[in-house]
């Protein structure tokens, strides 16, 4: 191969897995760089985006799948250097007897010190600065260093004391020119020169690749049921083997893509051929927007409740994915509750496009295995739901973890045979999840992809290569907004074409989504949005992207599918702790028959309102909040939109009552024709509304056949005093929009206890306007309140000025950083990684840490589930069997995330009951046992669980 015949036999003994973590054998350091870089190809062959590959292409000068195995091949080259060859006892002495040699008191001792991703940095830096230009070692490099979740900053590399872990000596120098130069040759390059790339990827394609970097590595570090297992003898080891071993672990783990490159759709009503319905004219709208626009753009998607923005959006992905060469989609939603329609939807959308992917799209939130249709799918015999290795427990210190063997945390016992149908269980691993080929999940999914956290390019890398889409974007307040910014400039770096679906958005928090996509697709500074149309109809599409060098816009109003209906507006003053009145005037209202949603801001006012209800109409009420169980809160969510929902049909009841807290205002599709709601911004208020009067040709009472809202959590008042407005629902939305709101109703219908007719609301048609004037700038609440306006403003801008200033500390990209050409540096300073759901809400959504347990009951000699009752054995190890497990995970159950004495008591004192340590699904729950009494203290606070009302915490230091 043109090398000294001294320095091809360091090959023959660099290992890169020790027989521990090689499946029973040693594995050469050659071994496994062939292993990685045969995998890449089959991604290449059967996973990467038409997209993604013409941008490899492009980067490497027309041969960009033999570039792409090279990146890959390359990660682990630091392990050819003492601190890691050190490692290994019996691997050691063979590097020795080359004549590599290292003073084992320092290397024994300071090894810790340079890990083999960084020393892997250093050897490209090294080899190729006299080969290639420095732009492009200038950006190859980091991939390398940052393959264990974390890039560092070139400053690494500076100073004294590595030389001796680096390996000091001519002959180390020698051996990793070696290994890399051999392994170039094996793929079909004459040189490393042949390698070098033509141009630079964008940044954010950077963090593409260097997280598809670490899927490869991590497949090829599978030695499950004889996958990968160790070559020691270089004889063994050629390209043409690892392709045979990629192949063979390829099919055996199940692993593919997406749709590859779909046909652009027939011109003509494609929801009539995907939906059988015809298309309205905003979907038309949005379709011919997605056809028209020249380039991967963001498209702000703003109409009512029921107008069908989701099987518009949902055409839109079909055309965009045809032409832009996307292989999937992400559709983010704003919680949990949100995820399970919107799956369902999705999957009978899939099996229209693409067939043999319906059962292949992933859902991605914490209580999942509650949802049937995923169960279906993804949950089969002896495997479950499995999380995988993540990457960030055990002795990783040194990349040395026995990532799938038997000692593993989250290792699989599945055999992964042929028989086995249904997609790859390895998609559940976590920080895996968006990499599956399309995925419905929470928006934390993207949230969490913008922030500085471990092997946040596995996260990005699964959205890169898709359209995203993203419903209910106004939920998204001033902290998750940052995230949701920053996101949106590395997706619009990376050329991928984005939706953002709202009922409707303020135009400043439009102008700020917009500024961020271009400053990415632009790659500029606070990118000119002055052009930003302002859409004069509703509903409206609105898509901003790069053109020419400068922004484009494309914008387009049509007309709603239905008339306007007018909706009756009033007061119902009522503050109380037990809504008194508001008990009172559904029962007045139902008395004769109806439906009534009932949607109050905190879990103790809907306790306590729902128990009168209930009483006053036994049978006929349910109640709908965060503070449910798992099994409780999906059961009554499916109850709910069976009986209430598009296709209830007779199976709607005479008369029903529901009490929800903000779970009913997103995604929630029920029709309900009265609506009593405390005081919310007005936005969210108009989401409320839109669960009124939603369906065509539900049967009503004649007495409410008029919608009609009450608006309840603020107390009578007089003629220039400021109203009083509900203490918890300050703290929920802050003063000033309440205040804003309050005004804007009381303008017309007049204040809160006077005898007035309430004001009429054209919706939609007047909801732009609604939310312009409340979102405004300026003042607006009547002259008397004047002083009360202004001093909750000055505290809304603090507040949000301290908020955003928070957020941006976890951001991916930090302030200057942005126009950074490499991903050198990426995690300098940065906040650690979240691996969990509950660091990742700390994270994202400005709380204390969510205290999550799982509630148990004591039971005789042992534990039974919280529902059902089911017998959890004597140590909770009955749960080993997947249908106990299901019982006691539907125990799941959230503490008040805002009570950091309850959180913190949460994560010092619980911990998963001893037998559920080799569950999967249970191992890290953290379990609440409820005494006998029906009871559990903890830090202060009686603890217990209702069947009807859920949770209930009571503060027992107070009083």
């Amino acid at each position: 191969m043109g090398l000294p015949v001294g320095t091809l036999m360091y090959l023959g003994v660099l290992w890169g897995k020790s027989a521990r973590y090689g499946g029973g054998r040693m594995n050469l350091l050659i071994s496994h760089m062939l292993d990685t870089a045969a995998v890449a190809e089959r991604m290449w062959d059967g996973y990467l985006a038409p997209s993604v590959r013409e941008m490899l292409e492009r980067v490497s000068g027309g041969d960009g799948r033999l570039f792409f195995m090279w990146l890959c091949g390359i990660h682990d080259l630091g392990k050819a250097t003492p601190a890691h060859q050190a490692l290994d006892e019996e691997g050691q002495r063979a590097v020795l007897a080359t004549g590599l040699q290292w003073r084992r008191s320092v290397v024994d001792g300071r090894r810790g010190r340079w890990r083999h991703d960084k020393a892997g940095g250093k050897i490209v830096r090294d080899v190729l600065s006299g080969v290639w230009n420095p732009g492009a070692v200038g950006w190859v490099w980091p991939l390398v260093a940052g393959h264990h979740g974390r890039v560092p900053s070139v400053s690494v590399y500076r100073g004294g004391g590595l030389s001796e872990l680096h390996g000091r000596s001519p002959e180390w120098r020698d051996a990793q020119d070696a290994v890399l130069t051999v392994f170039t040759r094996c793929l079909g390059y004459a040189g490393l020169g042949d390698v070098e790339p033509v141009m630079t990827p964008s940044k954010a394609e950077q963090l593409c690749l260097s997280g598809l970097i670490v899927k490869a590595d991590w497949i090829a570090s599978d030695t499950r049921q004889g996958r990968f297992q160790g070559l020691g003898r270089l004889a063994e080891v050629s390209l043409a083997g690892a392709r045979v071993r990629a192949d063979q672990a390829w099919r055996s783990l199940r692993l593919r893509g997406g749709w590859g490159r779909l046909p652009h759709p027939a011109q003509g009503d494609l929801l009539q051929r995907r939906f059988k319905v015809s298309a309205r004219p905003s979907q038309s709208l949005l379709v011919d927007i997605a056809w028209s626009i020249p380039s991967p753009g963001l498209i702000f998607v703003e109409a009512p409740m029921g107008e069908g923005k989701t099987k518009g959006m949902l055409a839109a992905v079909e055309v965009l994915a045809a032409r832009f060469g996307t292989d999937g989609v992400f559709l983010g939603m704003p919680t949990q509750a949100t995820c399970d329609p919107m799956y369902d939807e999705v999957r009978g959308w899939v099996e229209k496009v693409a067939p043999d992917l319906a059962d292949h799209v992933g859902l991605l939130h914490g209580k999942r295995r509650f949802n049937l249709s995923w169960r279906k799918a993804w949950s089969t015999k002896d495997r479950g739901d499995l999380p995988a290795w993540d990457g960030s427990v055990g002795a990783d210190e040194f990349g040395m973890d026995d990532v799938f063997g038997a000692g593993a945390v989250g290792a699989s016992t599945c055999s992964c045979s042929e028989e086995i149908s249904g997609p790859s269980e390895w998609f559940l691993g976590p920080k895996r999840g968006l990499l599956c080929p399309l995925v419905v999940g929470t928006i934390d999914q993207l949230l969490l992809a913008a922030t500085r956290t471990k092997h946040v390019m596995l996260r990005f890398a699964g959205l890169a290569g898709k359209v995203v889409v993203l419903d209910e974007v106004h939920a998204a307040d001033v902290y998750m907004r940052q995230f949701l910014s920053e996101g949106l400039r590395w997706l619009g770096q990376a050329r991928v074409p984005v939706m953002l679906l709202s009922a409707t958005l303020p135009p400043a928090q439009r102008s700020m989504l917009a500024r961020a996509y271009l400053e990415g697709a632009l790659g500029q500074v606070d990118a000119d949005v002055s052009g930003l149309p302002e859409p004069e109809g509703y509903p409206s599409v609105t898509a901003v992207f790069a053109h020419h060098d400068g922004p484009g816009f494309l914008s387009g109003s049509a007309a709603s599918w239905r008339p306007s209906q007018p909706v009756r507006v009033a007061w119902l003053p009522d503050v109380s702790r037990d809504g008194a009145a508001v008990v009172q005037v559904v029962k007045e209202k139902l008395a004769d028959g109806g439906v009534a949603l009932v949607v109050l801001n905190t879990v103790e006012r809907a306790q306590r309102v729902y128990e009168q209800l209930a009483q006053a109409f036994p049978g006929e009420a349910e109640l709908l909040h965060g503070r449910l169980c798992a099994a409780h809160r999906a059961d009554r969510t499916r109850s709910c939109l069976e009986f209430l929902g598009p296709d209830a049909g007779k199976e709607r009841p005479e008369r029903r009552v529901v009490v929800a807290t903000q779970l009913a205002e997103q995604s929630f599709d029920i029709d309900a024709d009265l609506l009593v709601s405390d005081l919310a911004p007005v936005d969210l208020l108009l989401q409320r509304i839109g669960r009124l009067h939603r369906h065509q040709h539900t049967r009503r009472p004649p007495h409410l056949m008029q919608a009609e809202v009450l608006v309840t959590g603020i107390a009578p008042s007089k003629k220039g005093s400021v109203p009083e407005l509900l203490g918890a629902s300050c703290g929920i939305y802050g003063r000033h929009r309440l205040l804003r709101t309050a005004a804007l109703i009381a303008r017309d219908a007049g204040l809160p206890g006077e005898k007035q007719e309430g004001v009429v609301w054209s919706v939609p048609e007047q909801v732009p306007r609604l939310v312009a004037e409340v979102y405004g700038e300026g003042r607006f609440c009547p002259t008397e309140w004047s002083a009360a306006e202004e001093s909750a403003s000055e505290e809304w801008r603090t507040q949000e000025e301290t908020r955003a200033a928070e957020a941006r500390r976890f951001v991916l990209g930090r302030q200057g950083e942005w126009a950074k050409p490499t991903l050198d540096g990426l995690h300098v300073a940065g906040v650690g990684y979240a691996s969990d759901e509950e660091l990742r809400d700390a994270v994202v959504r400005d709380g204390e840490m969510a205290a999550e347990v799982v509630i148990v009951r004591r039971a005789e000699n042992g534990y039974r589930a919280l529902v059902g009752g089911a017998w959890l054995g004597v140590h909770g190890e009955a749960c080993e069997r997947d249908t106990v497990c299901d019982a006691a995970i539907g125990g799941l159950t959230r503490l008040p995330a805002k009570n950091g004495r309850l959180a913190a008591a949460v994560e010092k004192e619980l911990r998963p009951l001893d037998g559920w340590l080799h569950v999967q699904g249970l191992r890290y729950a953290r379990a609440l046992v409820l005494e006998k009494s029906g009871f559990a203290h903890l830090a202060g606070f009686r603890i217990g669980y209702d069947e009807r009302l859920g949770l209930t915490v009571e503060d027992e230091t107070r009083p």
